[in-house]
């Protein structure tokens, strides 16, 4: 499932994308798309961020917001590790219990590393299609 809705069975349910055109947060890039872009992520939505390299902690202003994916430039560096505040914000709304299961979750996470790569590439070819779409009108 993602932001455009669900291709199977003809639903077609619409969600809102968790940025919008103007607002300016502060990202880690987690990947670099197909393109040479980064790409960070917001709630699950992808963002690409041109002239930026995985690891990069950078301050963004969203310019453009399609259905699945959006687009950003860099306005400055993140004011803090962004990492760190992501970390604040789960050890906030986790209870006592997760934090004990955190390392199984660890181990789970590194097989999700490959699937987290799949997801990426099919979202840079789905937002290729639609670029090229929109060129064709």
């Amino acid at each position: 499932m993602g932001y455009g809705g669900f291709r199977e069975g003809g639903f077609n349910r619409q969600f809102s994308a968790p940025v919008k055109e103007g607002q300016e947060i502060e990202v880690k890039i987690e990947a670099v798309g197909e393109k040479g872009d980064g790409i960070a992520k917001v709630d699950g939505f992808v963002l690409f961020v041109p002239n930026t390299k995985v690891g990069d902690e950078v301050k963004i202003k969203i310019t453009r917001v399609l259905r699945k994916v959006g687009f950003a430039e860099v306005v400055g560096k993140a004011s803090a590790p962004v990492a760190a505040k992501e970390e604040k914000a789960e050890k906030a709304e986790k209870p006592a219990k997760e934090k004990a299961e955190k390392p199984a979750k660890e181990k789970a996470s590194k097989g999700k590393a490959k699937k987290k790569e799949e997801e990426v590439a099919e979202v840079v070819e789905e937002t290729e299609e639609e670029e090229e779409e929109g060129e064709n009108f």
